[in-house]
């Protein structure tokens, strides 16, 4: 068994910064894009979805199995700690903020590693979110995903949910990006790839920087909070990050975009 060393203190940041201060940076982003102001709104909105947590219910197993390798490596990080600080986040980017908080690095292949395990662990044991399959038959108009994990990762989660033929090809991962979530980034690239302005995109997300990133390019947010995982005050956060409306079953999603925006 291996031997742990306690979670140093800047991983557990007391009281976090509100979330305006810490977009502030990101928000610059805007102007590395191409502009897509001439560009035609289709009638239908593009709704974009992020994958964990949202399509797929993950997110207790994807904590546990990064839990357990942080364990392994003599990192104390609980899954509770995990989901706390680092829901929709990209890996690479909890990865670097565990490093610089502990003061040392992972061993050599963690991420690695951790990709493998997971997509093992998901093949068998992931389900889809319920009533999602419902949610998406009776959405017409385009639909994508725009998701912090790995092109493996999202296909995979798709593919052994059997929701893959809702979106293919239009799979967008924060990996094709600078800046992960809460930055703009992945969901103005996303805009940018289904050829329409940011203004006719709804987002689908259940986390706080997922609802942050949104509203940073300009998107309309839909919170999402039946992921099993859920607990406590995450629709007070959702909204507090600029979410219009919050939903916590998935057969509301449809009702929800006729009165956000209309058909």
């Amino acid at each position: 068994m291996c031997t742990t060393t306690p979670l140093l203190q800047p991983i557990l940041p007391t009281p976090e910064p509100p979330l305006s201060s810490r977009l502030s940076d990101s928000s610059a982003q805007f102007v590395a894009w191409p502009r897509t102001s001439g560009l035609e709104h289709s009638g239908d909105p593009v709704v974009i979805f992020d994958c964990n947590g949202v399509l797929v219910d993950s997110e207790p197993l994807a904590t546990e199995i990064v839990s357990q390798e942080f364990m392994r490596a003599g990192f104390r990080l609980t899954p509770e700690i995990v989901a706390h600080y680092f829901t929709g986040r990209r890996p690479a980017d909890m990865f670097h903020d565990v490093e610089i908080a502990a003061g040392r690095k992972l061993p050599a292949g963690f991420a690695a590693t951790v990709a493998s395990t997971t997509l093992k662990r998901f093949r068998t044991e992931l389900q889809p979110t319920k009533h999602v399959a419902q949610a998406l038959t009776w959405l017409r108009g385009p639909k994508c995903v725009a998701s912090s994990s790995s092109h493996d990762r999202i296909r995979v989660s798709l593919e052994c949910t059997g929701l893959i033929r809702f979106f293919e090809p239009n799979l967008f991962s924060a990996s094709e990006t600078k800046n992960g979530k809460p930055a703009p980034d992945l969901f103005l690239h996303a805009a940018a790839k289904m050829g329409v302005r940011p203004a006719d995109c709804i987002v689908v997300e259940d986390s706080a920087v997922g609802v942050a990133a949104g509203v940073a390019a300009g998107m309309t947010a839909v919170g999402f909070t039946g992921g099993s995982h859920v607990r406590g005050r995450l629709a007070d956060h959702l909204r507090a990050a600029g979410a219009r409306a919050v939903i916590s079953d998935m057969r509301a999603l449809k009702g929800t975009i006729i009165d956000l925006r209309g058909w």
